[in-house]
């Protein structure tokens, strides 16, 4: 018994110093910053999800900003830098990329235990991160994107219907969207309907729920992997079940064979894959993952940008009745609207920008340091920031900071207005990122943007819509979810309109 004790107590004790052994790492250094708790860091939230991350991350941007350009924190027991500076931000991401160019948790991921995500542009790190971004950019050039933008029409249509059959009932429009993005990514991706409007629960939405999903279990598991990277390939623990790693991949390789068996000829992102592997040699599984990486990025981002645009459009009344006034002006005979003018109609863009800078659908960005450097915490004192050490931006924060924005809580699309110069002032400080910035900006957001435009386009020309009741206001951030996501949901009422 006594022997039974001594080695829990041993085991317990030695746990203890391998989770708080550089606990005073930022105290050494005397750079300022909040006192962690041994073995959950300054943001407890990712495990014991409590309060939203971005809250706990809020708070230590506004404690520090006012005195230093960067904070010492500890995410569980690793150190990080907290970006407290629009202006060095936008140098992490620019002018020092090549000393942050890799995106933390990319070195945790196994291409022989997670082969998706182990190929995931994203998460790539070195130079391997270039090569496969270079081989998916020409996905995403405009004549590509004019090609899908018919995709991206019909999965419009059928989402109408889909309200209007529903004509009377508050819809959870995270939960609209959601289908929306589906069955745009499924339908450009694998060519297929994922049949998100049609069926109760349709498989591709199901399993798209499991690949985003952020259960108690699966943070635990991602913390594991980080904490333990070694003990998890030795155990091979992955990100992703092999379930989903098996339907994914099936679903690639149903696609490309379906694609060779009709003969058929259409200019989406599988006709891309196909002439990319014939070129690269890609396996069925380089395709797969290219294709979980596109789904990933362009369903659940997208679905929640477009969830809060219409949640502050229908609790802006004035903003609703302008931007529909704008859309109907250049919708044709056909009741449609052609690609080249959805992408330049300026009232539009302006409601986009504002949406994304209110409600960033990632809240944070987190680069990890290749090569030491010194970063000003002060405009007189410099430190050294060393390797693998991860800068996190808080991109939260500088979207709702009062000292680049001002009245930053208030839906305001006219400060993106052009003759205030539309995005560019904000970019220029560093205090508008909603897809990054620099040589790793998001891939897709030339996609995102126009799926998100078009959904806005035909929402608002055919319905009038409005906050329902079972909507809880003042809205709050689930704290279960990475992402910015809405507690409760988000439900609208929407009446159709004759146009």
């Amino acid at each position: 018994m006594f022997i039974t004790i001594t080695l829990i107590v041993s085991a317990i004790t030695a746990i203890y110093l391998y989770l708080t052994w550089n606990i005073g790492y930022w105290k050494k250094r005397n750079v300022p910053g909040p006192n962690p708790i041994p073995g959950l860091g300054n943001f407890p939230s990712f495990l014991l999800q409590k309060r939203p991350v971005t809250e706990e991350m809020d708070d230590v941007y506004r404690e520090y900003k006012s005195k230093y350009n960067f904070v010492g924190v500890f995410s569980n027991r690793s150190p990080r830098i907290l970006i407290t500076s629009a202006e060095l931000a936008k140098d992490i991401l620019l002018k020092n990329f090549k000393n942050f160019h890799d995106n933390e948790f990319g070195e945790l991921t196994n291409k022989e235990i997670d082969p998706l995500l182990g190929r995931n542009p994203f998460l790539l790190t070195g130079d391997e991160w270039k090569a496969k971004r270079a081989e998916i950019t020409p996905a995403f050039t405009t004549s590509r994107m004019k090609a899908l933008f018919p995709l991206v029409e019909d999965v419009c249509s059928k989402m109408t219907k889909y309200v209007k059959q529903n004509r009377g009932t508050a819809l959870d429009t995270k939960e609209l969207s959601a289908k929306f993005t589906t069955d745009v990514v499924s339908s450009c991706i694998f060519a297929c309907d994922a049949q998100s409007f049609t069926s109760e629960k349709p498989e591709i939405r199901e399993q798209g729920r499991k690949l985003i999903d952020q259960s108690f279990s699966s943070i635990v598991t991602l913390i594991f992997i980080f904490n333990f990277p070694k003990l998890a390939n030795l155990f091979n623990v992955s990100f992703l079940p092999k379930s989903l790693e098996k339907f994914f991949t099936n679903l690639m390789e149903e696609a490309i064979r379906h694609r060779g068996a009709s003969g058929t000829t259409r200019a989406d992102y599988l006709d891309y894959l196909i002439s990319l592997r014939q070129k690269k040699q890609l396996s069925e599984l380089d395709m797969a993952a290219h294709g979980v990486t596109f789904f990933i990025d362009g369903f659940e981002t997208s679905s929640v940008a477009i969830c809060f645009m219409l949640y502050e459009i229908a609790r802006n009344s004035k903003v609703q009745k302008r931007l529909r006034q704008e859309l109907l002006k250049v919708t044709g005979d056909d009741g449609t609207v052609s690609y080249d003018v959805l992408l330049e109609l300026p009232y539009l863009d302006q409601v986009v920008n504002e949406g994304l800078r209110l409600w960033p659908p990632a809240a944070f960005l987190s680069k990890k340091c290749v090569e030491p450097m010194e970063l000003p915490l002060t405009g007189t004192r410099n430190v050294t920031i060393e390797k693998d050490v991860c800068a996190i931006i808080n991109v939260w924060s500088l979207h709702r900071d009062p000292e680049y924005y001002a009245d930053p809580l208030t839906f305001d699309p006219d400060r993106f207005s052009p003759e205030t110069g539309g995005t560019s002032p904000y970019r220029e400080k560093g205090c508008f990122i909603p897809f990054g910035d620099g040589p790793r900006q998001c891939l897709g957001m030339r996609f995102a943007r126009m799926q998100v435009k078009r959904c806005l386009y035909e929402v608002v020309k055919n319905f009038e819509i409005a906050v329902n009741p079972k909507t809880k206001e003042p809205m709050k951030l689930d704290p279960k979810q990475i992402l910015t996501m809405p507690f409760g949901g988000i439900w609208l009422d929407y009446e159709p309109i004759s146009n």
